[in-house]
């Protein structure tokens, strides 16, 4: 792997978490992601299931994991079930685990080749009286192609139809938003990657750039420092594509006079950062930009601060749109009586700032997380308010990781510039 090596406690004090959440006699099943195939015998390139990565660290395909805590003998109470290698693979596809080396990553003691799993795993479903499956049960997922995990489920249905079946994305829905002290390292890791690379972006970025450019830029930068590439699809967005939220084209010429604006993120040992700043091409906000650049980082650090633990997304959203009401009328795009007249529940600020000001970070960018539950210390969550105004060509998102703690909210992206004087002078020095 890329990364540096992960200390075992981890995945073995999230199984300890997840077991512990378990009924009685339970036995849970989760299996890696698929190589996702191309036309041809093309393929893209792996990534792991996070939840089987969140559980046992291991980063390769055709992998299984059983936790049986009731098991009757030790030895099956984990169990990780691998691709056995060969010469053949390893002169092909490289280097593949060994059930040593499985073992010392992830911290389970029985490890065996996948030629073993049904003989393994139906005398303990006959032990067992519930059987957990995995699924991604995450609110805005497109489940439109069949993964390892659906397929198995559909088999040990029919191979085991008299259990009683149980969901586990409820339990890890619940465990994975609060993150250990080595999780939040890892996040820190991927933050900084990220911040080398928009250092890297202030002396780059000019008119006449082109947006997959700038994209490049952050290749680059990212692959040298020993991250796998961004941790979602970026963003390079100039001039009146700033305002489109999700805009991944990156194939216009960056222009004199307009904005850019720039929503990437490493991803390092699987998780993820995830950073948003606008720059002026040139180099020199315009009047204009500027006071809608200064109205959303106010907006922003005041949002920061409401990130502590008791808070909830419904009263944290509901006050973040209030600081942006009070923004607009600043920028004479909307009126205190307008704002009086709007209909509760069509506040008129959405015009202008569409989308929710936070998410969860972690193994997902958009990690798992409860929308009604609490704010808790350990949670890693974005802070991203934004301002578009279509009608101007303007588009204005700032975007840190920021850590709830019991102390307070710490900026996991702190050392990133973002304020506008702070980015004019290093883009101006930067460019001599």
């Amino acid at each position: 792997m890329r990364y540096d090596p992960i200390d075992p406690q981890l995945f073995i004090e999230n199984r300890r978490k997840l077991a512990a959440q378990l009924k009685p006699n339970s036995i849970a099943i989760l299996n890696s992601s698929d190589v996702m195939p191309k036309s041809a015998d093309g393929s893209h390139a792996f990534v792991q299931q996070t939840d089987l990565f969140y559980l046992s660290g291991i980063d390769q395909e055709e992998s299984t994991l059983i936790l049986f805590p009731d098991a009757r003998e030790e030895k099956h109470r984990e169990v990780l079930f691998l691709r056995e290698t060969s010469e053949k693979i390893a002169l092909w596809e490289g280097k593949k685990f060994t059930k040593e080396e499985a073992a010392a990553v992830s911290g389970v003691q029985t490890v065996l080749w996948n030629a073993e799993f049904e003989t393994v795993l139906r005398p303990l479903v006959f032990q067992a009286e519930r059987i957990y499956l995995n699924s991604n049960e995450h609110l805005r997922a497109a489940a439109v192609v069949e993964t390892r995990d659906a397929r198995f489920g559909t088999w040990c249905r029919a191979a085991f139809p008299l259990h009683r079946y149980e969901r586990l994305a409820p339990i890890l829905n619940h465990l994975r938003p609060v993150k250990s002290p080595i999780e939040v390292e890892l996040i820190k890791k991927a933050a900084a990657i990220t911040g080398r690379a928009f250092q890297r972006l202030l002396g780059f970025i000019r008119p006449g750039v082109w947006e997959y450019e700038i994209e490049a830029e952050i290749w680059h930068e990212f692959l040298r420092a020993r991250s796998r590439g961004p941790a979602f699809q970026t963003i390079v967005a100039s001039g009146a594509d700033a305002c489109t939220l999700h805009y991944v084209t990156n194939d216009k010429v960056c222009r004199d006079g307009d904005l850019v604006l720039i929503d990437f993120g490493a991803e390092y040992a699987n998780y993820a950062g995830d950073l948003t700043r606008t720059l002026p091409v040139n180099g020199r906000f315009t009047p204009r930009q500027r006071a809608v650049y200064e109205a959303v980082l106010r907006v922003q650090k005041a949002a920061i601060q409401m990130l502590r633990p008791g808070n909830t997304f419904e009263a944290y959203n509901a006050d973040v749109g209030k600081l942006i009401e009070t923004e607009l009328v600043g920028l004479g795009l909307l009126t205190a009586d307008q704002i009086k007249q709007q209909p509760p529940d069509k506040p008129l600020y959405k015009r202008y700032f569409p989308h929710g000001t936070s998410h969860h970070l972690g193994l997902d960018v958009h990690d798992y997380g409860d929308k009604f539950r609490l704010f808790e210390a350990g949670m890693v969550l974005t802070c991203e308010p934004g301002i578009y105004i279509r009608e101007e060509g303007i588009g204005v998102r700032i975007e840190n990781d920021i850590l709830i703690t019991a102390e307070g909210p710490v900026d996991l992206t702190a050392d990133i510039p973002r304020e506008a004087d702070e980015i004019e002078e290093l883009m101006g020095v930067s460019k001599g």
